[in-house]
């Protein structure tokens, strides 16, 4: 069994947050940008294709290198 705990996504969770706040979460990621949908389904694909076979018990956690 793996995990993704993905970190800051564009989508509507963050529809109350403020372009203010948008931008302070860009600003503390080290990638300079806020993850998107695509960014998961990639961890994701990875994770079910055979390249990843000999994962396990592991929590992949794409954000950026945003840590909380």
């Amino acid at each position: 069994m793996n995990c993704i705990a993905p970190g800051v996504i564009q989508t509507d969770m963050l529809s109350e947050y403020s372009d203010d706040d948008l931008s302070v979460l860009r600003e503390s990621t080290p990638l300079m940008r806020l993850g998107n949908p695509n960014d998961i389904a990639g961890c994701a694909l990875f994770l079910a294709s055979p390249y990843s076979d000999f994962i396990t018990g592991q929590v992949i956690s794409p954000n950026g290198g945003l840590v909380i």
